[in-house]
């Protein structure tokens, strides 16, 4: 069975930095591409970001752009997401979510990030 296990959400001012970490695990056969995706109260999950191994690279939202890094690790499947110059609409849950070249498509159980003064 496929893992994913999120961390680093929390509590932020606006200007202030998180980075998330989402490790995968499990019977995945390869993993293609990883990435974050987020759901702000009220509205619809979202990309935020993505990456690949390949030459597709990385992929923003155009929010976030200049703001937020995406990493990968991939030699233990971990996927990063350095956060920056945080605005209140940035608040949300952020869900890694995860595919494989067989076509899977995994998620994890989220991370709440806030931004508030």
């Amino acid at each position: 069975q496929v893992q994913l296990v999120e961390s680093g959400g929390g509590l932020v001012q606006p200007g202030g930095s998180l980075r998330l970490s989402c490790a995968a695990s499990g019977s995945i056969f390869s993993v293609n591409i990883m990435g974050w995706y987020r759901q702000a109260p009220g509205k619809e999950r979202e990309l935020v970001a993505d990456i690949s191994r390949g030459s597709r690279g990385t992929n923003y939202a155009d929010s976030v752009k200049g703001r937020f890094t995406i990493s990968r690790n991939y030699a233990n499947n971990t996927v990063y997401l350095q956060m920056n110059r945080l605005k209140p609409e940035d608040t949300a849950v952020y869900y890694c979510n995860v595919r494989s070249i067989r076509g899977g498509n995994y998620w994890g159980k989220g991370t709440l990030v806030t931004v508030s003064s």
